[in-house]
């Protein structure tokens, strides 16, 4: 963190340095031998200041995310109250709006999700082709603010009562925040990653005089850390405070603080434009990145399928594709060097391990909508049905710190690592064992409410609605393990997708992260059958097993890559030409 520098004067080798070195980032520090590399302990560096007012804007974007999404299930699902003109359900009522069931609220949501993070695709190609990441990002808020303003409308005094035409304008707020959103999503976690110039490992002696080596890829690891902490605490305190704001005052106010706090995004971009670590735009690398495939698949393709797939993952397939390794002239397009091929390689090898998060994002999903609903089934005592989903940001903001200053330093002094690929699979059985602990819950709603298997629709004959008797806080479980489950895999997800992918295509790859989101999305349409009564049970059921069984085949798809995992971290800079104006750029 910031402010806690691990550095000293006896950190520095007192040899002189080799001109190969002498980068302007790098220059002066002590290299780990083979040895070295082996022996000593490995320590993060400190965060920069630049990436600490970066992860400030995604503060104020996920508060304004969050806090307005977190009331749209009971806007869309549940009925405007008797005699309101804002939805709001008071002490002992239900804030509603549009009054569509929970099968509309689930199946509207879930496109919303999708949409988010399948517009991440566009964002990265303009912001790695044409803008770069910070302009991108600056017109995705422009973007983003006029979707936050015509989400307002659709909940204001005199268009909330009007129920189809209401929906009309919500759901074009959904389209154009979520176009804003994804042009946003894919470059500011790229942009705060690279606020942290080095690369290299490096040795240094710490204040209790051991000395240690400072590893860039630990670096990266907290400044993702740090940056959910941010995410997280904008969408608590966003989320909570919008549910009393929909419950006490109505969804208009619920839409419009938001909007107000995300007016801290382009105040906080303009003041910083000149401190941040800008990587530029280098032309159609994508089209590049695609003949450098084709030009090492040929000659490997075969009828034979197995045969084809063995040629096809070879551990020489790129080494042909090598600028070095050509007798006769280059391709014109071939404007980079052995090192981007690499890359190219290590940013693939990526792309293959985020093949199996959509299994994981159906069941963290479920905390979007059907906890939700889940808690509108139970003895609230007067709370909103949808604050209890502000115990997962509470848990992050509690254990993240646990995490980076207690537990991760605890393994590595006790020797062992637990590197990226092993968070990922952890990953994934907490988000199993939270499916488990929200199954066991609805089977006891089912047990003990007055209408057992329609407890959703549970009414007496005053209309008011019957709920369990159980309390709303034993659903605590499944939220706390829905934390633990998103700490080892969706943070470490972000880490991945920047530390394997190329310098000038680091956008895309953290947009086809992202896009795996998208895919479990639509993958929850398919469910949507099981997300009511009386079926619950089977839906969470079905999240827990497609979780641990993915868990398990995943560390068997990955386990050799986790032993490539420092020689991954550590390959030499590349350099390539921009595609305009033909200037070379190392990355």
């Amino acid at each position: 963190m910031a402010g806690q520098p691990i550095t000293t004067k006896s950190s520095v080798t007192d040899e002189k340095p080799s001109t190969d070195n002498l980068d302007g980032i790098h220059d002066a520090l002590e290299f780990p031998t083979e040895e070295e590399r082996e022996t000593l302990r490995r320590v993060p560096d400190t965060v920069p200041w630049s990436a600490y007012l970066i992860a400030l804007i995604e503060l104020a974007e996920r508060f304004s995310f969050y806090g307005s999404s977190v009331v749209f299930t009971n806007f869309i699902q549940q009925k405007l109250p008797p005699g309101s003109h804002t939805g709001a359900g008071f002490t002992h009522g239900q804030s509603g709006a549009l009054g569509k069931g929970q099968r509309a609220s689930t199946g509207l949501t879930t496109f919303y999700q999708f949409w988010c993070y399948v517009t991440p695709l566009l964002g990265a190609y303009i912001a790695d082709t044409y803008l770069g990441r910070f302009n991108t990002i600056c017109i995705a808020v422009a973007i983003a603010l006029l979707g936050h303003i015509i989400l307002i409308v659709s909940a204001v005094p005199g268009v909330i009562e009007n129920s189809d035409g209401a929906l009309v304008v919500f759901i074009i707020a959904l389209i154009v925040m979520g176009l804003g959103t994804g042009l946003f999503k894919s470059n500011i976690s790229p942009l705060i990653a690279e606020q942290y110039k080095r690369t290299r490992l490096f040795v240094i002696t710490t204040k209790k005089g051991e000395r240690v080596i400072v590893d860039p890829a630990m670096t990266i690891s907290r400044v993702y850390m740090y940056f959910y902490f941010f995410i997280n605490i904008g969408a608590l305190v966003g989320q909570v405070g919008m549910t009393f704001s929909e419950k006490y005052v109505g969804f208009w106010l619920a839409y419009t603080l938001p909007t107000i706090i995300f007016l801290l995004c382009p105040i906080a971009l303009f003041l910083g434009r000149n401190r941040y670590v800008r990587t530029p735009p280098t032309g159609s690398i994508l089209l590049t990145a695609f003949r450098l495939w084709r030009y090492a698949a040929a000659g490997r393709w075969s009828l034979n399928p197995v045969k084809m797939y063995r040629q096809l993952t070879a551990p020489d397939f790129w080494e042909n594709a090598k600028p070095s390794k050509l007798t006769s002239e280059k391709p014109k397009w071939m404007t980079f060097d052995d090192q981007w091929v690499d890359e190219v390689n290590r940013g693939l090898k990526a792309c293959a391990v985020f093949c199996w998060y959509p299994i994981y994002w159906l069941a963290y999903n479920q905390l979007n909508n059907n906890l939700t609903s889940q808690a509108a089934t139970m003895s609230t005592h007067g709370l909103p049905n949808d604050v209890l989903s502000n115990l997962d940001p509470l848990a992050l903001v509690i254990f993240i710190p646990i995490c980076d200053l207690i537990i991760y330093p605890a393994l590595r002094r006790g020797g062992l690592n637990f590197s990226a690929l092993r968070k990922i699979t952890a990953g994934f059985f907490a988000g199993s064992a939270a499916m488990i602990w929200a199954a066991v819950v609805q089977h006891y709603i089912y047990k003990t409410n007055p209408c057992h298997y329609s407890a959703a629709t549970c009414k007496d004959a005053n209309q008011n609605a019957l709920v369990s008797p159980l309390n709303v806080w034993i659903q605590t479980g499944s939220y706390v393990l829905i934390a633990f489950s998103e700490i080892f895999a969706s943070i470490t997800g972000l880490e991945y997708a920047f530390t394997k992918a190329p310098g000038n295509m680091r956008s895309l790859v953290m947009a086809v992260y992202l896009f795996t989101s998208a895919i479990a999305a639509a993958l929850s349409e398919a469910f949507v059958s099981l997300s009511s009564d009386p079926l619950l049970v089977w839906n969470y059921g079905v999240m827990a097993v497609l979780a641990s069984v993915t868990g398990v085949i995943f560390w068997l798809h990955v386990r050799k890559l986790d032993a490539q995992e420092d020689r991954l971290n550590n390959l030499a800079v590349n350099r390539v030409e921009r595609t305009r104006g033909g200037v070379n750029a190392g990355l």
